[in-house]
C-alpha cells in the first residue's frame, strides 16, 4: 500500500481494460490489463478496481477513457452505438463507489492528454493528435484546453474531407481522410492486392510500383489533411500515432515533404511532427491526468 497520494487512470476498450496507478508527479505505481469481453464487462471492471484497491488502497481520484461521445456532465458516455452494451449512460463514479466524481473522456482525447503529460508533446499547450490505424481518429488541445465541442464531437479528424468527389464514409463525409488512409479501406483502394498497411509498406520496400503509387497518394491526402488542421487550430506540434505510424520514417519523411510544400508558415515557423510515444497506454495515462486535474479544480 502506498503512503503517497495517487489516482487510477482507466482506459476501456472493446476487449480489455487498461489501468494505471500514478502519483501527481507522474510516477507510476502499477499497470494492469484485464480482459473485459462479453456482456458482463461492467462486473469485470468493478472486480479489477476492487483488486487494485485491495493492493494499493483508496485512490484520491479516478479518471476514465472510453470510446464514444461523453455526456455533457462528463460522468458517462452518452453515445456509443453498436459496441459495449450498457456503456451509454453508465455513471462510473456511482458504479465504482468513488469518493469524487469520475471524469469520463473520449479515448482519443485521453490519449492526447497522456502524450502532453508524459509523451511526445510534453508541456505543450497547442497540440493535434492523429491516430492512423483501422480508421483515423484524433483530438486537439488549443491554448491548454482539450477541445470537446457542442456534442463532444471535436477531434474526429478522420471525417474531414480531402476529396470532395470521393465516396461517402459512414459519417456521411465525402472523400474523408479515414477513407483515404484507414486500413479498413486499403483493400478497396488497392484493388484487393493489400489488406494491411504493413503489407503495403513491405511491398514498397521490395520495389512494388503499385504499392508506391498508393502510398504516395496516401501521403498527399494526409499532408493535405494535416495542413488543413494546422490552418484551423494552429498547433505547435502534430503527434502521429496508431498502427500506420509504425512505418516510421517511411511515413514521416514524405509527410514532412508534403508539409514543406503545403504548410503556411508565418515568419518561417513550421509545426513540429512527432511520433506518439506512449503506445497503448496513452489513454490510461491521460485518464490519470484527467483525475488529477479534477482534484485541482474541485
Amino acid at each position: 500500500m502506498s503512503d503517497d497520494p495517487f489516482v487510477f487512470g482507466l482506459d476501456l476498450g472493446g476487449t480489455r481494460l487498461k489501468a494505471v496507478v500514478a502519483t501527481p508527479d507522474g510516477t507510476e505505481l502499477a499497470r494492469r490489463t484485464v480482459l473485459t469481453g462479453g456482456d458482463d464487462w461492467q462486473e469485470q471492471v468493478k472486480q479489477a478496481i476492487d483488486a487494485l484497491r485491495a493492493e494499493l488502497g483508496e485512490p484520491a481520484a479516478i479518471g476514465v477513457a472510453a470510446p464514444g461521445l461523453p455526456a455533457a456532465d462528463r460522468r458517462s458516455i452518452a453515445h456509443m452505438p453498436g459496441r459495449l452494451p450498457g456503456l451509454e449512460g453508465w455513471n462510473w463514479g456511482e458504479a465504482l463507489g468513488a469518493i469524487h466524481d469520475v471524469p469520463v473522456m473520449n479515448d482519443a482525447q485521453a490519449a492526447l492528454l497522456g502524450e502532453i503529460w508524459q509523451g511526445a508533446a510534453k508541456g505543450e499547450e497547442n497540440v493535434i493528435l492523429l491516430t492512423l490505424g483501422t480508421g483515423v481518429g484524433g483530438a486537439a488541445m488549443v491554448d491548454g484546453n482539450i477541445l470537446r465541442g457542442h456534442l463532444s464531437r471535436a477531434g474526429h479528424f478522420g471525417h474531414i474531407t480531402v476529396n470532395s468527389r470521393g465516396p461517402v464514409d459512414d459519417f456521411q463525409t465525402p472523400g474523408s481522410l479515414e477513407l483515404a488512409l484507414g486500413n479498413f479501406s486499403l483493400g478497396q483502394r488497392s484493388g484487393g492486392k493489400f489488406s494491411a498497411t504493413s503489407d503495403l509498406v513491405a511491398a514498397m520496400a521490395a520495389g512494388d510500383l503499385l504499392a508506391n503509387e498508393i502510398w504516395e497518394r496516401m501521403m498527399t491526402d494526409l499532408g493535405a489533411g494535416v495542413t488543413s488542421l494546422i490552418n484551423v487550430l494552429d498547433p505547435a506540434v502534430v503527434v502521429i500515432g496508431g498502427g500506420i505510424a509504425e512505418a516510421g520514417e517511411t511515413l514521416f519523411e514524405p509527410l514532412r515533404a508534403r508539409l514543406d510544400e503545403f504548410e503556411w508558415r508565418p515568419q518561417g515557423a513550421a509545426v513540429r511532427l512527432a511520433r506518439a510515444e506512449l503506445g497503448d497506454w496513452a489513454g490510461a495515462l491521460g485518464a490519470a491526468r484527467s483525475a488529477l486535474l479534477s482534484l485541482s479544480s474541485s
